[in-house]
């Protein structure tokens, strides 16, 4: 077990006390945000210096890790897709109705180029605004979703 506390203060700033010493505005960041969520994720300062370093989040205890974990959610955003529920179109610019971890959502994909096959089963989707939606594993989506989605792959 890693020997360090961590909690989110009265001001909403996230803090870390490391060997008797009390870091304020420290931010946790994940190496690889997509490929391996629960690995490499670093605590760093307001100067953006590494404190600490989590090699596998199961390392930690259940109440740190659901901090580290509130604190990644708090500065990451890249929504979950679950679900399509339907497309305008299946010529681009089109409109997707999704269901997101995150709640139902729409997006509008300019073109197929901004579906990105990271692996064989993990997508990320950038809408037209730059947001990028995660299907993390298109193999376990619904028949519908992946009927859909094989019309623009």
């Amino acid at each position: 077990m890693m020997n360090f506390q961590f909690d989110c203060n009265a001001s909403g700033q996230w803090e870390l006390m490391l060997n008797g010493e009390r870091h304020v505005g420290v931010v946790a960041i994940r190496a690889f945000p997509v490929a391996a969520p629960d690995e490499a994720i670093s605590i760093v300062d307001d100067h953006g210096h590494e404190l600490v370093w989590i090699t596998q989040l199961a390392d930690l205890s259940e109440a740190l890790r659901t901090r580290v974990r509130q604190a990644l959610s708090e500065r990451e955003f890249m929504p979950l897709i679950q679900k399509l529920h339907g497309v305008s179109s299946f010529a681009t610019p089109s409109t997707w109705d999704i269901e997101t971890d995150r709640g139902p959502t729409q997006l509008v994909l300019k073109g197929e180029e901004d579906i990105r096959r990271l692996s064989a089963s993990v997508l990320l989707v950038t809408d037209t605004q730059g947001v990028q939606y995660l299907i993390r594993d298109l193999h376990l989506m619904d028949r519908h979703s992946r009927k859909l989605l094989d019309r623009f792959l």
